[in-house]
Formats: structure tokens, sequence, C-alpha cells
């Protein structure tokens, strides 16, 4: 899994994030994601890399500019806590 995080400028409020978290379901496979308009980002957990521009066109139709894009691997740290039981 990748984590995907999107510097965005534009969004103001709740609703903008969202917009923006809409549009990026709509458009591609995604376990989470989350924005947010006071940290000017949207955060993207993700099976598969998402492509730089196609994630820029995306927010673009949305009304929205992304100003950088990163990723790197996503693991998942265990349901509810499970797994975290019995160690040091």
């Amino acid at each position: 899994m990748v984590k995907i995080t999107a510097e965005i400028e534009g969004m103001a409020c709740g609703m903008c994030e969202a917009h923006i978290n809409e549009a990026v379901r709509n458009a591609f496979s995604v376990k989470k994601v989350t924005s947010s308009h006071t940290k000017k980002q949207t955060v993207i957990i993700a099976e598969k890399d998402i492509s730089e521009q196609a994630l820029k066109n995306v927010v673009a139709a949305a009304g929205y500019d992304v100003v950088s894009v990163s990723s790197e691997p996503y693991e998942k740290k265990g349901i509810f806590g499970i797994g975290r039981k019995g160690q040091a």
C-alpha cells in the first residue's frame, strides 16, 4: 500500500475538504482519503500509487490546485490496537 500526500491550495472550509475527498474517491480506488484545509493537504491511502498528473487533473477539475505530491510506502498498523498486546 502507499500513502500519498498532496499539498493543495484553495481549500477554505470543511465543505472544500469534502469536495476534494469525494472527487478523489470517485476517480481512484482508494482505501482512505482525508483532507485538511488548515494543513492545506490531502492524504490518500491506496493499494497502488496514483500518478501525480492524474491526481492534479482530478483536483483541478474540482476547483483546487495541487502544489506538490509525495508518496511513501504505507503499512497498516493493526485494527483497533490488535497486534499491540504483548509487545514490550
